[in-house]
């Protein structure tokens, strides 16, 4: 299964809850920090939610 880097690059303050903890469900917490997953249907939906508080590039 091929992997994924999600970063974050945007601040989630002044968002609605359910984006925070979608990216808290994705395991980042401060700007810059990168995760890597692998692109199942779940997560890359969780990605899509918060497409643009993340950038994402494929490994």
């Amino acid at each position: 299964m091929a992997k994924i880097k999600v970063t974050k690059v945007k601040s989630a303050i002044k968002k609605p809850g359910r984006q925070k903890k979608t990216l808290e469900a994705l395991g980042l917490k401060k700007i810059g920090q990168s995760v890597e997953h692998s692109d199942t249907p779940n997560i890359l939906g969780m990605v899509a939610k918060v497409k643009h508080l993340v950038s994402v590039e494929e490994i």
